[in-house]
C-alpha cells in the first residue's frame, strides 16, 4: 500500500505574502491542525510565528497536545497559561521554572498528567511537591529540579509525604535538590512509601547516614521478633545519589538491599576530608555488586569544595571489585589517590564488555595501564582520562588501537603534546575530543585535518597555551565539510580576532562557542559571527546557541548592537563581563529574556566540568529554534535603544 506524505513549505515573515496568506486558507483548518498533531511544541511554535492562519491553528492544537515540551527557553505566567489551562488532555509536561513560582501550581499540577519534568524550580516552596501528590495520582515520571532553592522557600516533610503517598504508580522519581536541607536524620524511613513500581530513584543530594537508615531492613517486635520488614526500593534498576561521604555503611547498604540493581552512580563532594573511621575502604568496594547484576558504576569523590580522596582504597579494593564486576559495560573512579597501575589495568583485563572507562583524578595512572591493551577483547567507545598527570602520548597511541572510539577525554593531561593527536586523527568514529590543557600545539591540531575532523562533533582545547590563530586558519579553510558543532577555545591568550574571522568564514554551523578569558578577542569577532550566514536546512542566520565572551578583554558597548536582534537569532545562552557597561546588559537580559545573560563566570550550558557520566533518566530536548520566542515575545527594540542612547549621553558628558 503507497505512503502518502504531506508537506507545507512557508516562507516570508509573521505576515507573510497575500499569495501565501490565500494558499493557506484554501486548505481546511482541520487538515492543518491533523497534520501539526505529528510536530513537538517547538516546530508548532516555528509554524506559528510563520503566518496568521497557521499562528490560529497552532493555538487550537495547543489546547489538545498530549505533550507540553520546552526545556531551553523559560516562559512566564503570562505565557503559560493560556497554552496550557484550556488542555484537559495533557500528559507529558516538561518545562523550565525559571520565571514561574507558587502561582502557577494549580496550572502545573494536572490530574491528566503521566509524566513532569520541571527544571529551575528555586521559586517554588514544598507546595508544589504536595499539590502533585494530591493531584496526579496516576504519574508514572516525576523530575524536579531546584525546588526551593530561593530565600525564602523551603520544603517541608509532610510535603514529601503527600509525594510518596498519592504517586503510587511513580516509575522514574529524580528529586534535584538538597533534601539534606529539610529532612532530619532520621526521616529517611519516609521514602519507604514509595511505589514498589519505582526502577529509577535519582536525589540530588542526602546524608549517608539517612540511606543506609531506609534501606537497612527493620526487625520487628514482639512475637514476630525473628522475622525483617520487606526492603523498600527492591525493584529499583538505577539509583543516582550524591551524598555528603561515601562510606561502606553506605555501599553495603544499597549492594545487599536493592536486588535487581543494574546501574549505579554514587558521588560525594566532602567539605572536609573525611573521618578514618567512615571512609570507603578495600572491603567497601568487596561489597559492591553482591548480586552479578550492575552492568554500570559509577563512584566519584568530587574536588569541587575541597582538594580530598578516597584514601582508604587501594590496589587490592580494585582487586576486589573486579572480581565482582566481571560483566560491567561501564565504569567510572574518581579520586582513587592511592590505587596505582595495578589496580586499573585489574578492572581494564577483568571486565571484557566494557566499553566505557573513566578515571578522574588518578595521580598514580601511569602510561603502564594501556601498554598491553591489545592483548585484551576490549572494544572502548568511551575514554575519560581527566587529570591523569603522568600520562604521555604512549598511553594515548596504545588506546588509539581501538577503532571503535567515539569519546576521548583527556583534560587537564598536562604531559600529552602533538603525537597524541597524530595517533587520534586516524580514528572514523571519534565525534568527542577534549583536550584542555595538554600541551598540544598548532601543529599538532593540524594533524586532525585529514582524519577525523569530518566526524568531530565536539573540540575543547580550553587552556592550551601554546595554540594560536594558525590553528583555527587550518582546520577551518572551507575545503572540507565539517561536523563540529561545539568548540571550546578559552584561556587562550594568543588568539586573536582573526582566527574567529576564519570561523565566521568558513560558515561551519556551530552552535556552541566559548571564547572566555580570551584577553584579545573583542567586538570585530562579535561582528563577525553576527554577520555568518548558515543555510543548512534552509535555515539562515548565525547557528550559534551559545556564546560566552567572559572577561574578553576587548568586549565594548559596541558589541550590544550586534547582540540584539536580528543577529543571533537562536542565541539562548550569553557569557558576558558585567562591568563593561551594566545598563545595557541589563537592558538586553529585558529585550530577550529568553536569552539566559551570565554576568559572573558561571560555566553556561548543561555541561559542567564534573559530570555523571552514567546514563541520564531525564530525557533531553534539543534547543529550541527562535521562533518560538519570536511568537511569544513579539518584535521590537526599545528598551535596548534607550539604553544604549543613554550610555552614548553619558560618554559625550564625559567628553
Amino acid at each position: 500500500m503507497a505512503t502518502t506524505t504531506t508537506t507545507i513549505v512557508v516562507c516570508g515573515d509573521v505576515e507573510g505574502s497575500d499569495v501565501e496568506r490565500r494558499t493557506l486558507d484554501l486548505l481546511p483548518a482541520a487538515l492543518l491542525e491533523t497534520i501539526m498533531t505529528k510536530l513537538d511544541v517547538a516546530s508548532l511554535c516555528s509554524l506559528a510565528s510563520t503566518c496568521k492562519t497557521l499562528q490560529s491553528c497552532v493555538t487550537r492544537v495547543l489546547t489538545f497536545t498530549p505533550n507540553f515540551h520546552v526545556f531551553n527557553v523559560s516562559l512566564s505566567m503570562e505565557t503559560v497559561r493560556p497554552l496550557l489551562y484550556p488542555n484537559q488532555q495533557l500528559s507529558s509536561l516538561k518545562l523550565d521554572c525559571g520565571r514561574l513560582g507558587n502561582s502557577a501550581i494549580d496550572i502545573l499540577a494536572r490530574p491528566s498528567l503521566r509524566e513532569i519534568s520541571l527544571h529551575n524550580c528555586r521559586d517554588f516552596s514544598g507546595d508544589l511537591i504536595s499539590e502533585i501528590g494530591r493531584k496526579c495520582k496516576d504519574l508514572r515520571l516525576l523530575c524536579l529540579g531546584s525546588v526551593a532553592e530561593k530565600v525564602g522557600r523551603s520544603i517541608s516533610r509532610c510535603a514529601l509525604e503527600d509525594l510518596l503517598n498519592g504517586c503510587s504508580h511513580l516509575e522514574v522519581l529524580a528529586l534535584m535538590f538538597d533534601l539534606s536541607l529539610y529532612l532530619r536524620p532520621g526521616d529517611g524511613r519516609i521514602f519507604g512509601l514509595v511505589s514498589d513500581k519505582l526502577t529509577h530513584l535519582e536525589l540530588g543530594q542526602i546524608s549517608s547516614r539517612m540511606m543506609t537508615q531506609l534501606l537497612t531492613p527493620t526487625e520487628m517486635s514482639g512475637q514476630d521478633s525473628n522475622r525483617v520488614t520487606s526492603t523498600v526500593l527492591q525493584n529499583v534498576q538505577q539509583l543516582r545519589l550524591s551524598v555528603d561521604c561515601i562510606t561502606d555503611a553506605v555501599v553495603k547498604a544499597i549492594s545487599k538491599s536493592l536486588t535487581s540493581l543494574i546501574d549505579l552512580d554514587i558521588r560525594d563532594a566532602p567539605l572536609e576530608d573525611p573521618r578514618q573511621l567512615s571512609d570507603l575502604t578495600d572491603f567497601g568496594l568487596h561489597e559492591i555488586n553482591q548480586n552479578g547484576k550492575l552492568k554500570h558504576l559509577s563512584l566519584i569523590r568530587s574536588q569541587e569544595f575541597h582538594p580530598t580522596y578516597f584514601r582508604r582504597v587501594s590496589d587490592q579494593g580494585m582487586l576486589f571489585l573486579a572480581d565482582k564486576c566481571l560483566g560491567m559495560e561501564s565504569i567510572c573512579l574518581g579520586g582513587f589517590c592511592r590505587v596505582t597501575d595495578a589496580g586499573f589495568k585489574t578492572i581494564l583485563h577483568s571486565c571484557a564488555s566494557l566499553s566505557k572507562f573513566s578515571i578522574y583524578h588518578g595521580p598514580k595512572l601511569t602510561d603502564l595501564v594501556f601498554h598491553d591493551i591489545l592483548a585484551t577483547t576490549l572494544s572502548l567507545s568511551h575514554v575519560s582520562l581527566r587529570r591523569c598527570h603522568l600520562l604521555t602520548d604512549h598511553a594515548i597511541q596504545k588506546l588509539a588501537s581501538s577503532l571503535k572510539l567515539e569519546n576521548l577525554d583527556l583534560r587537564g593531561c598536562r604531559n600529552l603534546r602533538d603525537e597524541t593527536l597524530k595517533a587520534v586523527s586516524h580514528l572514523p568514529k571519534l565525534k568527542v575530543l577534549l583536550l584542555d590543557g595538554t600541551d598540544i600545539s598548532d601543529t599538532g591540531l593540524s594533524y586532525l585535518k585529514g582524519g577525523v575532523l569530518a566526524s568531530l562533533v565536539s573540540l575543547s582545547v580550553r587552556g592550551c597555551r601554546n595554540l594560536t590563530d594558525k590553528f583555527m586558519s587550518t582546520l577551518f579553510d572551507g575545503s572540507s565539510k565539517m561536523a563540529l558543532r561545539e568548540l571550546d577555545l578559552s584561556n587562550l591568550p594568543n588568539l586573536t580576532d582573526g582566527a574567529i574571522f576564519a570561523l565566521a568564514k568558513s560558515g561551519a554551523p556551530i552552535t556552541k562557542l566559548q571564547l572566555r578569558e580570551c584577553r584579545l578577542i573583542g567586538d570585530p569577532s562579535v561582528m563577525a559571527l553576527a554577520s555568518t550566514r548558515v543555510h543548512e536546512d534552509e535555515c539562515p542566520g548565525s547557528s550559534l546557541s551559545l556564546l560566552d565572551l567572559y572577561d574578553c578583554g576587548s568586549i565594548t558597548q559596541l558589541s550590544f548592537k550586534w547582540l540584539k536582534k536580528p543577529f543571533f537569532p537562536r542565541l539562548k545562552w550569553l557569557g558576558i563581563t558585567g562591568s563593561v557597561n551594566r545598563d545595557i546588559v541589563d537592558a538586553l537580559a529585558r529585550r530577550r529574556p529568553q536569552l539566559q545573560v551570565s554576568c559572573r563566570g558561571e560555566e553556561l550550558g548543561n555541561d559542567g566540568e564534573d559530570d555523571w557520566d552514567s546514563a541520564d533518566i531525564h530525557q533531553h530536548i534539543e534547543a529550541q529554534e527562535d521562533e518560538l520566542e519570536q511568537w511569544i515575545l513579539g518584535e521590537g527594540d526599545v528598551e535596548m535603544e534607550d539604553a544604549e542612547e543613554e550610555s552614548e549621553e553619558d560618554a559625550s558628558e564625559e567628553d
